[in-house]
């Protein structure tokens, strides 16, 4: 077997493999286009990758986390409002939102982002005028726009209207703040942002954030009156939930009684989770106290982020501008490598609390911080005075903990446990986030003609990472997916491996050379991925090593959740006949290739100065060997299992303004004859038998027709009666909440269930169903 640690094939499009972040010098692409022409020109870094959920920002998202589950403050009831410029999916489990939720603790940073200190960073609030670097940004984020993105499109009126009802929904999602009268005033700018942009001026956006700024002042005192207030739950009433259909408030008055009902469900949801009255009144009370602080301290870069990205995104999804703190994240999370004490926060009603300590990093090796600890205090080693963290923007403190590997850092907690205040000196250090990374398990199940057990393999692959600075520096032992994959691979076929489960139901994608890389572990060779760039070339990329590292059978576990490189990985397993898609209906449904163009000065050859963050553009769409494309249809599964997340509003058709789904020519290419229809059609009715036989399946069954139900009604009822009988019966956003942020799902790599009873059911049928066809590739 060749040895693909060292020497990965990333296909032919690369003359050799690729440096991540290339300069002109550097440069191998086979196919120049305008695009990247552009950036060679401007010694601008061009990374190539896919990312299924890295979705526009929210600030309003962010800023209503209140706790573990990140409940936005309108109660869990009013979040099917907040689907604004993205999916509920994209916001929580995208690049952005999984760092945040998972990783944005005080683990994240490297050297260039030490200047984002919270107190550097000037507050919306507090400028009279845009930044003068804004410009530079605005300019460099237009031009690349418009020479590279795949639609080679202009910022004309139509891009201008869209930018316009996108950053509105951002700005306030759920029409609780801003007045008709604003949104009218407004109005009279909205086909005239384009013109603003090509002068690089976005004053229109601090306009309306100033605005909106002046509305929290107003609705604020009133919110927390109406908190103090009796609350009458006898009274039939009812709160519209969708955004979409509800008109901004005429004026003051009908905005408050808005309020008064959103007010009211949160006293109903918190009743209906167990809370005491007074309880709930203190938490909301803190919550939105906590709320208008962070609201109050949006910086400009982060207004520059949401104003660029609903510009852009209103030409696609996936085309955004990430602010320099962003971009930091970003980088770390694909490489899996972060500097800092090791530790995941959370924020919970303007506290930041200990999630999780991260084995073997620095705080887990000095051993005293604990999870639920409270962190109430960040000190730095050159001696100023240390820093509250009280209502202060997990953003922001995540700022002060991380740093260089070396550095100390002071962190002041309130230990769970109770007592006095403690403070702990931590040495930062570097941590890799084995979370992420490819994990295995052997797993015994059923019987063998024999009487012995079957051995599956069952792989848990999260995304399709890469350490990017490695890449870049032609290191032999960097991390990637598809070699830590070969090593597990090579442990399957030593253990006498019956059948390999890969499970990309929770990957949202990655890198697209791992992606191919990965695909190539299972075939011997051929295109794994079609790529069409602006200029309307379509060009195959291809596994060229012709070494299998897995010949057995192959089962891939799919869901919505899956998305862009999953569903590269599955879509050409399926094309190849070589192995069987189970899960939901069919995956995410992204189609679309990512370059990420790093900003800063420096890339220009200005000269090094502090970052500016990166553009994340859209500049290919892929196709499968066989010419289908997976945008907005996804990869289908072979066999189809009953879950909640098939029915969860989180595919690419969910998304405002996707590109349209289209195909190219099929590429020549093997079938390995390990899937047919027949197959397909026996294991399908093998696992419906059971299915409807498995009381744990028929209450899932039972809790997705009350989703449907729920999902459906445009009405909640306020009166406690009606209320807790529709609680009772379902809650549509607890599903919700279960299926985004699994917290099972993440500690354990294969979760011993009933929907995992069944796909291991479906596996070990495979395989007897290989044998009796003698459709098994020779190991």
């Amino acid at each position: 077997m060749a040895n693909r640690a060292n020497k990965p094939h990333y296909g032919s499009i690369f003359k050799k493999p690729p440096r991540f972040f290339t300069f002109p010098d550097e440069v191998f692409l086979r196919s120049t286009s305008k695009f990247q022409r552009f950036c060679v020109a401007c010694y601008l870094p061009i990374f190539y990758y896919f990312d299924g959920f890295h979705a526009p920002r929210s600030l309003e998202t962010q800023s209503l986390a209140s706790n573990s589950d990140r409940k936005p403050i309108h109660s869990l009831e009013m979040k099917r409002p907040l689907m604004h410029t993205t999916s509920r999916l994209s916001r929580r489990l995208g690049f952005r939102r999984y760092l945040l939720a998972a990783i944005a603790g005080s683990m994240l940073v490297s050297s260039p982002t030490q200047w984002l200190c919270a107190e550097e960073l000037p507050r919306v609030a507090n400028v009279k005028e845009q930044p003068a670097d804004n410009r530079m940004i605005i300019r460099n984020v237009r031009n690349l726009v418009e020479e590279g993105h795949i639609t080679q499109p202009k910022f004309n009126d139509e891009v201008s209207k869209r930018g316009f009802a996108l950053f509105l929904k951002q700005v306030d999602p759920l029409k609780a703040y801003l007045l008709q009268s604003d949104v009218d005033e407004f109005r009279q700018q909205e086909t005239n942002l384009d013109d603003m942009l090509l002068k690089n001026n976005i004053s229109f956006a601090y306009t309306v954030y100033k605005r909106y700024l002046d509305r929290l002042n107003e609705v604020m005192p009133m919110v927390h009156q109406l908190i103090d207030a009796p609350q009458d739950y006898s009274v039939e009433e009812y709160l519209e939930s969708d955004a979409k259909t509800i008109a901004y408030a005429k004026n003051l008055d009908e905005l408050k009684d808005r309020w008064r009902k959103t007010i009211k469900l949160s006293y109903l949801s918190a009743k209906a989770d167990g809370d005491k009255e007074e309880e709930i009144k203190e938490k909301l009370h803190k919550r939105y106290r906590t709320y208008y602080k962070n609201r109050s301290q949006t910086d400009v870069y982060e207004l520059l982020e949401m104003y660029l990205t609903a510009l852009t995104s209103s030409l696609d999804p996936h085309t955004n501008y990430m602010a320099p703190r962003e971009k930091a994240n970003f980088d770390m999370h694909i490489s899996l490598k972060l500097k800092g004490i090791g530790a995941t926060l959370r924020a919970d009603d303007g506290t930041t609390m200990v999630e999780m300590v991260v084995p073997g990093g620095a705080a887990d090796k000095d051993g005293r911080l604990k999870v639920g600890d409270q962190i109430v205090a960040v000190q730095q080693e050159d001696g100023t005075p240390p820093v509250e963290t009280l209502d202060m923007k997990i953003d922001d403190v995540v700022s002060m903990i991380r740093g260089e590997a070396g550095t100390k850092v002071k962190i002041h907690v309130k230990p769970k446990a109770g007592g006095e205040r403690q403070i702990y000196e931590i040495t930062r250090a570097v941590i890799k986030l084995e979370d992420s990374a490819a994990q295995s398990e052997i797993i015994e199940h059923g019987k063998k003609p024999d009487g012995s057990p079957y051995r599956v393999g069952y792989i848990k692959l999260p995304s399709f990472y890469l350490d990017m600075e490695g890449a870049r520096s032609n290191k032999d032992d960097y991390r990637r997916t598809s070699k830590d994959l070969e090593v597990i691979l090579k442990n399957f076929n030593e253990s006498n491996v019956d059948v390999c489960v890969l499970d990309l139901s929770r990957n949202g994608g990655g890198s697209l050379p791992e992606a191919i890389a990965a695909t190539g572990l299972f075939i011997d060779y051929g295109p794994v991925v079609q790529v069409k760039d602006p200029n309307g070339r379509v060009i195959p990329m291809l596994d060229e090593n012709r070494s299998i590292s897995w010949k057995g059978p192959l089962v891939v576990k799919n869901s919505q959740l899956s998305a862009s490189a999953s569903e590269i990985f599955a879509g050409a397993i399926q094309d190849y006949e070589r192995g069987l898609i189970v899960g939901d209906p069919k995956s995410h449904g992204k189609g679309t290739v990512q370059t990420l163009v790093d900003l800063a000065p420096a890339a220009f050859g200005i000269g090094a100065a502090k970052p500016q963050g990166a553009l994340k553009l859209t500049i290919q769409q892929f196709y499968l060997p066989d010419g289908r494309s997976t945008q907005l249809e996804g990869v289908s599964s072979d066999v189809i299992l009953p879950s909640m997340t098939a029915e969860m509003d989180i595919s690419e058709t969910d998304l405002d303004y996707p590109l349209p789904m289209d195909t190219v020519k099929a590429q020549p290419h093997k079938h390995y004859s390990m899937v047919d229809s027949t197959i397909k059609a026996n294991l399908q009715a093998l696992s419906a038998e059971r299915v409807s036989k498995n009381e744990d399946f028929g209450k899932l069954l039972s809790r997705i027709d009350a989703y449907r139900k729920q999902k459906s009604e445009k009405l909640i009822p306020l009166k406690e009666e009606e209320y807790m009988a529709r609680r009772k019966e379902t809650s549509m956003e607890k599903e919700e909440e279960k299926q985004l942020d699994n917290k099972a799902e993440r500690d354990k790599v294969f979760v011993n269930d009933f929907y995992n009873e069944e796909v291991l059911n479906v596996a070990i049928d495979y395989v007897k169903s290989l044998a009796a066809s003698d459709s098994l590739v020779t190991k």
